[in-house]
Parts: C-alpha cells; sequence; structure tokens
C-alpha cells in the first residue's frame, strides 16, 4: 500500500467520525451541555441540524464503505519495505477501523437509547 493509499484511508475514517458528530450533534449537543452544567430553555432550541440527520448519517456510511473496502476488498499495493508490507500495520489498522466503526454506531443510534437517560 502506498502512501497516498493509506491516506486515503486513515481520511476516510476521519470523515466518517465528522459525519457521525454532524449526524448526532442534535442529540448528543444538549446532553454534553446539561453534563457539563450548562441549563436554561434555550438548549431546546439545538434541533436546529435534525432535518440534515440523515444526510449526515449516509455521509458516515459512505465513509466506513469506503474505509471498508480499502482494508478489506482493494488489492494491497506495497512495495518491499514500505510500512504497509508490515502484517502489523494492516492487523492495526483493521482494529482501529473496527473500534471507530463501533463508536460511531453507538453515536448514531443515541437518538434511540438516549431517552433512556431521561426518564
Amino acid at each position: 500500500m502506498s502512501v497516498e493509499s493509506s491516506t486515503t484511508g486513515k481520511a476516510s475514517l476521519i470523515a466518517a467520525v465528522a459525519a457521525a458528530i454532524g449526524a448526532s450533534l442534535c442529540c448528543i449537543g444538549p446532553l454534553v451541555l446539561l453534563a457539563l452544567g450548562i441549563g436554561g430553555t434555550w438548549i431546546s432550541n439545538l434541533t436546529a441540524l435534525e432535518p440534515y440527520r440523515p444526510i449526515f448519517i449516509g455521509i458516515t456510511l459512505l465513509f466506513l464503505g469506503l474505509a471498508f473496502h480499502k482494508l478489506y476488498i482493494a488489492p494491497r499495493q506495497c512495495a518491499p519495505g514500505d510500512a504497509c508490507a508490515i502484517p502489523a500495520t494492516l492487523r492495526n489498522q483493521r482494529l482501529i477501523f473496527w473500534i471507530v466503526s463501533i463508536v460511531l454506531l453507538a453515536v448514531l443510534t443515541f437518538p434511540y437509547y438516549g431517552t433512556a437517560f431521561f426518564e
């Protein structure tokens, strides 16, 4: 795997994280503010991004799909001596991918289980 391919895989994971944060900002944002002690009725107005949630979810899934493709499906093109030629590098990248995927799944599904924190 060349440096460009490695950078593309990292960029896909970072973009997926950013999109997931955008998708859940309307739901997790008020909870974080309340946890920090910031309250008030104005917190209920933080749902302005809710209509864009499906778009952010789609972007998140797209970038996770691109990262999965790079890690599992696309043929690896490594020159001997490159960092990608070391088997531990691929294992670490796949481990990070699955950790990020689990965290993103938790963030994306927060609106469905988050109500249990408020009852």
